[in-house]
């Protein structure tokens, strides 16, 4: 069963997170089910040569797709091996073509492409999965008792790296967009609600530019390699975030009260 991390919420919980945040992820690593499949993902991927012998070892695919925070397709295996075997030359393979941008990390980073014999056994591989799958596991186990820190920690995990990629200011824009997680915390720090997702996806990168250059002096995702400006979005979501939790309790103590035949005060 996990354990979920008390931290509090907002602003203060996040400070108190951080302030932790070395102690509680060695917690997290040396917790028996995750440093036994730890060191089972250490000892066995390297031998992994295809997408076919990743879909047979139960325990190796488990801990590669929580890495990636795809744990819930651990049943899809038709699914992930597809995305896994994709030619990421071609714009009309599968991993291209989804929308949640986090299958096409997934294939970049293994490597298989089309009978390609993956990453796998090169320096380093299991170690970077390996330190995705425990901080995974601590943002699923901080999330368990306040969601909201459970986006904030995998923005400061996933977002820099993003940021850092070769590729366009659009396509980066894209893969936020694509990235549920992401979207979330960026969709709330700048305080569109979930109809704007139903606008014109050109409208929707040009208003998320626009809104990332107001509050942060700059429109693209690049600046995110900078740990300051991802903690000043950080804030900005927890502080709507916080917002609009107190909001909906208002409405729902009002609610409640003209359910019971008082009036609110």
């Amino acid at each position: 069963m996990t354990v979920a991390i008390q931290t509090g919420s907002g602003i203060p919980g996040w400070a108190l997170l951080t302030r932790s945040i070395a102690r509680q992820r060695a917690l997290v690593a040396n917790d028996g089910p995750v440093r036994m499949a730890a060191q089972h993902y250490r000892e066995r991927i390297g031998a992994v040569r295809s997408a076919d012998a990743l879909m047979d070892d139960y325990r190796l695919l488990d801990v590669t797709l929580r890495a990636f925070g795809l744990g819930a397709d651990i049943g899809n295996r038709a699914f992930i091996r597809q995305v896994l075997e994709s030619d990421l030359a071609d714009d009309r393979s599968l991993a291209n073509r989804l929308s949640d941008s986090r299958y096409l990390r997934l294939a970049e980073r293994f490597g298989f492409g089309v009978g390609g014999a993956g990453r796998t056994a090169q320096d380093g591989f299991a170690d970077r999965v390996v330190a995705d799958y425990v901080e995974a596991e601590l943002e699923t186990r901080v999330g368990a008792a306040e969601p909201s820190l459970r986006l904030a920690l995998s923005a400061r995990r996933t977002l820099p790296d993003l940021a850092a990629r070769d590729s366009s200011a659009r396509t980066k824009w894209f893969a936020v967009l694509g990235d549920p997680p992401l979207r979330e915390l960026f969709q709330t720090a700048f305080g569109f609600g979930p109809a704007h997702g139903r606008l014109p996806i050109d409208r929707q990168l040009r208003d998320y530019a626009d809104a990332a250059e107001r509050m942060l002096g700059r429109p693209d995702i690049a600046q995110f390699t900078d740990p300051g400006k991802v903690e000043t979005l950080t804030r900005h979501f927890l502080m709507r975030d916080s917002l609009r939790a107190t909001a909906d309790q208002g409405r729902f103590s009002v609610a409640l009260t003209l359910l019971r035949g008082g009036a609110p005060h």
